[in-house]
Protein backbone atom coordinates (compact mmCIF):
# COMPACT_ATOMS: atom_id res chain seq x y z
CA UNK A 1 0.00 0.00 0.00
CA UNK A 2 1.35 3.45 -0.84
CA UNK A 3 0.23 4.86 2.53
CA UNK A 4 2.63 2.58 4.44
CA UNK A 5 5.40 4.66 6.00
CA UNK A 6 9.01 3.78 5.18
CA UNK A 7 11.56 5.46 7.44
CA UNK A 8 14.45 4.01 5.38
CA UNK A 9 13.43 6.24 2.48
CA UNK A 10 13.56 9.14 4.92
CA UNK A 11 17.22 8.51 5.78
CA UNK A 12 20.00 10.83 4.63
CA UNK A 13 21.09 9.60 1.17
CA UNK A 14 24.41 11.46 0.80
CA UNK A 15 26.61 8.39 0.49
CA UNK A 16 28.93 7.24 -2.29
CA UNK A 17 29.08 9.65 -5.22
CA UNK A 18 26.22 11.72 -3.74
CA UNK A 19 28.51 12.69 -0.85
CA UNK A 20 30.62 14.85 -3.19
CA UNK A 21 27.94 15.72 -5.72
CA UNK A 22 24.58 15.50 -4.06
CA UNK A 23 21.89 17.14 -1.97
CA UNK A 24 19.20 15.89 0.39
CA UNK A 25 16.42 17.84 2.06
CA UNK A 26 13.52 17.37 4.45
CA UNK A 27 10.63 19.74 3.67
CA UNK A 28 7.69 20.61 5.95
CA UNK A 29 4.76 22.96 5.30
CA UNK A 30 1.74 23.74 7.46
CA UNK A 31 -0.69 26.46 8.54
CA UNK A 32 -0.56 28.45 11.80
CA UNK A 33 -2.78 31.07 13.41
CA UNK A 34 -1.68 34.43 14.80
CA UNK A 35 -2.26 34.71 18.55
CA UNK A 36 -2.79 38.44 18.04
CA UNK A 37 -5.18 38.57 15.07
CA UNK A 38 -6.35 34.96 14.64
CA UNK A 39 -5.35 35.17 10.97
CA UNK A 40 -4.14 32.03 9.21
CA UNK A 41 -0.62 32.07 7.73
CA UNK A 42 0.98 29.18 5.80
CA UNK A 43 4.59 28.43 6.82
CA UNK A 44 7.44 26.18 5.70
CA UNK A 45 10.59 24.79 7.34
CA UNK A 46 13.26 22.85 5.45
CA UNK A 47 16.65 21.33 6.24
CA UNK A 48 18.86 21.10 3.12
CA UNK A 49 22.26 19.34 3.15
CA UNK A 50 24.79 19.40 0.31
CA UNK A 51 28.16 17.81 -0.61
CA UNK A 52 29.46 16.63 2.80
CA UNK A 53 32.73 15.29 1.30
CA UNK A 54 33.65 18.82 0.18
CA UNK A 55 33.29 20.31 3.68
CA UNK A 56 35.48 23.17 4.88
CA UNK A 57 35.69 25.06 8.18
CA UNK A 58 33.06 27.52 6.97
CA UNK A 59 29.96 26.95 4.80
CA UNK A 60 30.95 26.92 1.13
CA UNK A 61 28.35 28.97 -0.80
CA UNK A 62 28.15 28.31 -4.52
CA UNK A 63 26.65 31.71 -5.33
CA UNK A 64 29.50 33.62 -3.69
CA UNK A 65 31.28 35.60 -6.41
CA UNK A 66 34.76 34.13 -5.99
CA UNK A 67 33.39 30.58 -5.67
CA UNK A 68 31.38 31.01 -8.87
CA UNK A 69 34.46 32.31 -10.66
CA UNK A 70 36.58 29.35 -9.57
CA UNK A 71 33.83 26.75 -10.00
CA UNK A 72 33.95 25.78 -6.34
CA UNK A 73 31.04 23.55 -5.38
CA UNK A 74 28.80 24.30 -2.39
CA UNK A 75 28.98 22.38 0.88
CA UNK A 76 26.76 23.11 3.89
CA UNK A 77 23.60 22.61 5.85
CA UNK A 78 21.04 25.26 4.85
CA UNK A 79 18.09 25.76 7.18
CA UNK A 80 15.25 27.36 5.18
CA UNK A 81 12.16 28.81 6.82
CA UNK A 82 9.50 31.37 6.05
CA UNK A 83 5.90 31.94 5.07
CA UNK A 84 3.62 32.66 2.14
CA UNK A 85 0.91 35.26 1.83
CA UNK A 86 0.80 38.99 2.49
CA UNK A 87 4.16 39.14 4.30
CA UNK A 88 5.82 36.30 2.40
CA UNK A 89 9.52 35.65 2.91
CA UNK A 90 12.19 32.95 2.81
CA UNK A 91 15.06 32.96 5.29
CA UNK A 92 18.30 30.96 5.04
CA UNK A 93 20.82 30.04 7.70
CA UNK A 94 24.02 28.19 6.75
CA UNK A 95 26.22 25.85 8.79
CA UNK A 96 29.54 24.20 7.99
CA UNK A 97 29.47 20.41 8.11
CA UNK A 98 31.89 20.50 11.04
CA UNK A 99 29.09 22.06 13.09
CA UNK A 100 26.46 19.50 12.01
CA UNK A 101 25.52 16.30 13.79
CA UNK A 102 23.66 14.02 11.40
CA UNK A 103 22.39 10.50 12.04
CA UNK A 104 22.14 9.07 8.53
CA UNK A 105 20.21 5.88 9.24
CA UNK A 106 16.55 5.54 10.17
CA UNK A 107 15.27 7.20 12.18
CA UNK A 108 17.28 10.17 10.92
CA UNK A 109 18.12 13.19 13.08
CA UNK A 110 20.02 16.39 12.36
CA UNK A 111 21.27 19.19 14.59
CA UNK A 112 23.41 22.34 14.30
CA UNK A 113 23.37 25.21 16.77
CA UNK A 114 19.81 25.53 18.04
CA UNK A 115 18.39 23.91 14.87
CA UNK A 116 17.12 20.31 15.04
CA UNK A 117 15.11 18.02 12.79
CA UNK A 118 13.83 14.45 13.05
CA UNK A 119 10.78 12.46 11.94
CA UNK A 120 8.77 13.86 14.84
CA UNK A 121 10.37 17.18 15.91
CA UNK A 122 11.52 20.47 14.38
CA UNK A 123 13.26 23.27 16.26
CA UNK A 124 15.33 26.24 15.20
CA UNK A 125 15.74 29.94 14.56
CA UNK A 126 16.96 32.31 11.83
CA UNK A 127 17.75 36.02 12.16
CA UNK A 128 18.69 37.96 9.00
CA UNK A 129 18.97 41.75 9.11
CA UNK A 130 18.06 44.00 6.19
CA UNK A 131 21.73 44.92 5.80
CA UNK A 132 22.84 41.26 5.77
CA UNK A 133 20.25 40.30 3.16
CA UNK A 134 21.34 43.22 0.97
CA UNK A 135 25.10 42.65 1.24
CA UNK A 136 24.99 38.84 0.97
CA UNK A 137 23.17 37.92 -2.26
CA UNK A 138 24.87 34.50 -2.05
CA UNK A 139 22.53 33.74 0.87
CA UNK A 140 19.61 33.88 -1.64
CA UNK A 141 17.16 35.07 1.02
CA UNK A 142 15.12 37.89 2.53
CA UNK A 143 15.44 39.67 5.86
CA UNK A 144 13.51 38.63 8.96
CA UNK A 145 13.44 36.68 12.19
CA UNK A 146 11.75 33.33 12.74
CA UNK A 147 11.81 30.80 15.58
CA UNK A 148 9.93 27.48 15.73
CA UNK A 149 9.28 24.55 18.06
CA UNK A 150 7.11 21.91 16.40
CA UNK A 151 5.94 18.32 16.77
CA UNK A 152 5.08 16.15 13.75
CA UNK A 153 2.59 13.28 13.54
CA UNK A 154 2.90 11.77 10.06
CA UNK A 155 -0.36 9.95 9.34
CA UNK A 156 -0.24 9.00 5.63
CA UNK A 157 2.80 8.34 3.42
CA UNK A 158 3.35 8.15 -0.34
CA UNK A 159 6.09 5.73 -1.40
CA UNK A 160 6.48 6.69 -5.04
CA UNK A 161 7.38 3.21 -6.26
CA UNK A 162 10.34 1.42 -7.73
CA UNK A 163 12.23 4.60 -8.59
CA UNK A 164 13.02 5.13 -4.90
CA UNK A 165 13.37 1.42 -4.02
CA UNK A 166 16.49 0.16 -2.24
CA UNK A 167 18.00 -1.07 -5.53
CA UNK A 168 17.63 2.23 -7.38
CA UNK A 169 18.75 4.15 -4.30
CA UNK A 170 21.91 2.03 -4.15
CA UNK A 171 22.57 2.46 -7.88
CA UNK A 172 22.11 6.26 -7.63
CA UNK A 173 20.21 5.79 -10.90
CA UNK A 174 17.99 8.88 -10.80
CA UNK A 175 19.09 12.50 -10.88
CA UNK A 176 16.29 13.45 -8.44
CA UNK A 177 14.38 11.24 -5.99
CA UNK A 178 11.19 11.88 -4.03
CA UNK A 179 9.57 10.37 -0.95
CA UNK A 180 6.60 11.75 1.02
CA UNK A 181 6.79 10.18 4.47
CA UNK A 182 4.01 12.47 5.68
CA UNK A 183 1.85 13.67 2.80
CA UNK A 184 -0.71 14.08 5.59
CA UNK A 185 0.99 15.33 8.74
CA UNK A 186 -0.58 16.80 11.85
CA UNK A 187 1.69 19.56 13.13
CA UNK A 188 1.54 21.19 16.56
CA UNK A 189 3.63 23.81 18.33
CA UNK A 190 4.61 27.46 18.18
CA UNK A 191 6.24 29.97 15.83
CA UNK A 192 7.46 33.53 16.24
CA UNK A 193 7.87 35.52 13.03
CA UNK A 194 9.19 39.10 13.17
CA UNK A 195 8.00 39.45 16.76
CA UNK A 196 4.49 38.04 16.21
CA UNK A 197 3.51 34.76 17.89
CA UNK A 198 1.62 31.96 16.12
CA UNK A 199 0.17 28.66 17.26
CA UNK A 200 -0.01 25.49 15.18
CA UNK A 201 -3.04 23.31 15.94
CA UNK A 202 -3.00 19.72 14.59
CA UNK A 203 -6.57 19.73 13.23
CA UNK A 204 -6.06 22.97 11.28
CA UNK A 205 -2.35 22.63 10.44
CA UNK A 206 -2.99 20.85 7.10
CA UNK A 207 0.61 19.68 7.37
CA UNK A 208 2.82 18.07 4.76
CA UNK A 209 6.30 16.46 4.99
CA UNK A 210 8.46 15.04 2.21
CA UNK A 211 12.05 14.81 1.01
CA UNK A 212 14.01 15.07 -2.23
CA UNK A 213 17.58 14.02 -2.92
CA UNK A 214 19.94 13.43 -5.81
CA UNK A 215 22.57 15.22 -7.87
CA UNK A 216 20.33 17.61 -9.84
CA UNK A 217 16.83 19.06 -10.14
CA UNK A 218 14.03 18.29 -12.56
CA UNK A 219 12.63 20.72 -15.12
CA UNK A 220 9.74 21.30 -15.18
CA UNK A 221 9.24 21.02 -11.45
CA UNK A 222 5.67 20.27 -10.33
CA UNK A 223 4.16 19.76 -6.87
CA UNK A 224 0.52 19.93 -5.68
CA UNK A 225 -0.80 18.61 -2.36
CA UNK A 226 -3.56 19.18 0.20
CA UNK A 227 -5.43 17.46 3.01
CA UNK A 228 -7.95 20.30 3.43
CA UNK A 229 -10.65 18.59 1.37
CA UNK A 230 -14.46 18.91 1.36
CA UNK A 231 -16.96 16.93 -0.70
CA UNK A 232 -19.13 19.14 -2.90
CA UNK A 233 -21.65 16.28 -3.08
CA UNK A 234 -22.19 15.53 0.63
CA UNK A 235 -20.88 18.83 1.99
CA UNK A 236 -18.80 16.88 4.51
CA UNK A 237 -15.16 17.47 5.42
CA UNK A 238 -13.03 14.55 4.23
CA UNK A 239 -11.12 13.87 7.44
CA UNK A 240 -9.24 10.80 6.18
CA UNK A 241 -8.13 12.08 2.78
CA UNK A 242 -5.11 13.67 1.09
CA UNK A 243 -3.75 14.01 -2.44
CA UNK A 244 -0.18 14.51 -3.62
CA UNK A 245 1.13 15.14 -7.16
CA UNK A 246 4.77 15.60 -8.11
CA UNK A 247 7.30 15.17 -10.87
CA UNK A 248 8.65 16.77 -13.98
CA UNK A 249 11.14 15.34 -16.45
CA UNK A 250 13.10 12.60 -14.65
CA UNK A 251 16.58 11.51 -15.68
CA UNK A 252 17.66 7.89 -15.30
CA UNK A 253 21.37 7.13 -15.71
CA UNK A 254 21.67 10.56 -17.35
CA UNK A 255 18.90 9.95 -19.91
CA UNK A 256 15.93 12.35 -19.77
CA UNK A 257 12.47 10.78 -19.97
CA UNK A 258 9.34 12.47 -21.25
CA UNK A 259 7.41 14.64 -18.79
CA UNK A 260 6.11 12.40 -16.01
CA UNK A 261 3.98 13.00 -12.93
CA UNK A 262 3.32 10.70 -9.99
CA UNK A 263 0.20 11.12 -7.90
CA UNK A 264 -1.68 9.53 -5.03
CA UNK A 265 -5.12 10.16 -3.58
CA UNK A 266 -5.89 8.62 -0.20
CA UNK A 267 -9.66 9.07 -0.27
CA UNK A 268 -11.44 8.24 3.00
CA UNK A 269 -9.32 5.16 3.60
CA UNK A 270 -9.15 3.96 -0.02
CA UNK A 271 -6.06 4.39 -2.16
CA UNK A 272 -5.91 5.61 -5.75
CA UNK A 273 -2.43 5.74 -7.29
CA UNK A 274 -1.35 7.01 -10.71
CA UNK A 275 2.25 5.92 -11.12
CA UNK A 276 4.01 5.61 -14.50
CA UNK A 277 6.69 3.36 -12.97
CA UNK A 278 4.00 0.71 -12.37
CA UNK A 279 3.48 0.20 -16.10
CA UNK A 280 0.95 -2.62 -15.65
CA UNK A 281 -1.55 -0.13 -14.17
CA UNK A 282 -1.92 1.66 -17.51
CA UNK A 283 -1.26 5.11 -16.08
CA UNK A 284 -1.62 8.06 -18.48
CA UNK A 285 -1.14 11.76 -17.73
CA UNK A 286 -2.19 15.07 -19.24
CA UNK A 287 -0.64 18.16 -17.68
CA UNK A 288 -0.57 21.90 -18.33
CA UNK A 289 0.44 25.00 -16.39
CA UNK A 290 -0.41 28.61 -17.17
CA UNK A 291 0.91 31.90 -15.84
CA UNK A 292 -1.56 34.78 -16.03
CA UNK A 293 -1.07 38.33 -14.84
CA UNK A 294 -2.29 37.41 -11.35
CA UNK A 295 -2.15 33.63 -10.99
CA UNK A 296 -0.37 30.36 -11.61
CA UNK A 297 -2.83 27.70 -12.82
CA UNK A 298 -2.30 23.91 -12.98
CA UNK A 299 -4.37 21.23 -14.71
CA UNK A 300 -3.61 17.54 -14.28
CA UNK A 301 -5.64 14.60 -15.59
CA UNK A 302 -4.40 11.14 -14.72
CA UNK A 303 -5.98 7.77 -15.30
CA UNK A 304 -5.11 4.14 -14.72
CA UNK A 305 -6.98 0.92 -15.52
CA UNK A 306 -9.55 1.54 -12.81
CA UNK A 307 -9.84 5.26 -11.99
CA UNK A 308 -9.45 8.86 -13.21
CA UNK A 309 -8.39 11.95 -11.24
CA UNK A 310 -8.87 15.47 -12.62
CA UNK A 311 -7.16 18.25 -10.69
CA UNK A 312 -7.53 22.01 -11.20
CA UNK A 313 -5.46 24.29 -8.95
CA UNK A 314 -4.79 28.03 -8.89
CA UNK A 315 -2.74 30.26 -6.62
CA UNK A 316 -2.34 34.04 -6.56
CA UNK A 317 1.17 35.15 -7.48
CA UNK A 318 1.06 37.87 -4.82
CA UNK A 319 0.99 35.10 -2.17
CA UNK A 320 3.81 33.03 -3.72
CA UNK A 321 7.60 33.04 -3.57
CA UNK A 322 10.33 32.36 -6.05
CA UNK A 323 11.91 29.69 -3.91
CA UNK A 324 15.73 29.63 -4.14
CA UNK A 325 18.12 26.69 -4.41
CA UNK A 326 21.50 26.02 -5.95
CA UNK A 327 22.36 22.53 -7.18
CA UNK A 328 25.40 20.51 -5.97
CA UNK A 329 27.48 21.94 -8.83
CA UNK A 330 26.79 25.48 -7.62
CA UNK A 331 24.35 26.39 -10.41
CA UNK A 332 21.17 28.33 -9.67
CA UNK A 333 19.11 26.82 -12.47
CA UNK A 334 15.75 28.33 -11.50
CA UNK A 335 15.13 32.07 -11.43
CA UNK A 336 11.31 31.71 -11.24
CA UNK A 337 10.45 28.57 -9.28
CA UNK A 338 6.94 29.54 -8.14
CA UNK A 339 6.16 28.15 -4.68
CA UNK A 340 3.00 28.65 -2.61
CA UNK A 341 1.07 27.29 0.35
CA UNK A 342 -2.45 28.65 -0.02
CA UNK A 343 -3.64 27.45 -3.40
CA UNK A 344 -7.25 26.47 -4.02
CA UNK A 345 -8.71 23.92 -6.38
CA UNK A 346 -11.10 21.22 -7.42
CA UNK A 347 -10.59 17.46 -7.77
CA UNK A 348 -12.94 15.07 -9.52
CA UNK A 349 -12.39 11.40 -8.80
CA UNK A 350 -13.96 8.79 -11.08
CA UNK A 351 -14.27 5.02 -11.21
CA UNK A 352 -13.75 3.55 -14.68
CA UNK A 353 -16.05 1.01 -16.32
CA UNK A 354 -14.38 0.39 -19.65
CA UNK A 355 -14.54 3.76 -21.40
CA UNK A 356 -17.29 5.05 -19.11
CA UNK A 357 -16.65 7.08 -15.97
CA UNK A 358 -18.64 7.00 -12.72
CA UNK A 359 -18.14 10.03 -10.46
CA UNK A 360 -16.95 9.02 -6.99
CA UNK A 361 -16.73 12.56 -5.63
CA UNK A 362 -16.35 16.21 -6.59
CA UNK A 363 -14.02 17.84 -4.06
CA UNK A 364 -13.00 21.37 -3.10
CA UNK A 365 -9.42 21.76 -1.86
CA UNK A 366 -7.83 24.54 0.16
CA UNK A 367 -4.42 25.20 1.73
CA UNK A 368 -2.82 23.58 -1.33
CA UNK A 369 0.96 23.39 -1.41
CA UNK A 370 1.93 24.18 -4.99
CA UNK A 371 5.04 24.62 -7.09
CA UNK A 372 5.97 25.13 -10.73
CA UNK A 373 9.10 26.20 -12.55
CA UNK A 374 11.43 25.46 -15.43
CA UNK A 375 15.17 25.96 -15.80
CA UNK A 376 16.14 29.43 -16.98
CA UNK A 377 18.28 27.78 -19.65
CA UNK A 378 17.01 24.27 -20.25
CA UNK A 379 19.66 21.68 -21.07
Amino acid sequence: MFNKKDSKRNECMLTGKFSRRGYDWWWHSFTAKSLHTGKEVPFFVEYFVCNPSLAENEPVLGQKKDNKASGKKPSYLMVKAGCWGENKKQLHRFFSWKDVKLHYKAPYSLSAGDCFASDCELRGSINISEEEAKTHPEWMCDAGQMKWNLTLNKEVAFNVGYGASSLFRALKAFEMYWHAEGMKTKVSGSITLDGEDYTVIPETSYGYSDKNWGCGFTSPWVWLSSNDLTSNISGKKLEDSVFDIGGGRPKVFGIALERKLLSAFWYEGKEYEFNFSKFWTGTKTKFSSEETEDEIIWYVEQENNHAVMETHVRCFKKDMLWVNYEDPDGNKRFTKLWNGGNGTGNIKLYRKHGKKRELIDDISAGHIGCEYGEFSEYE
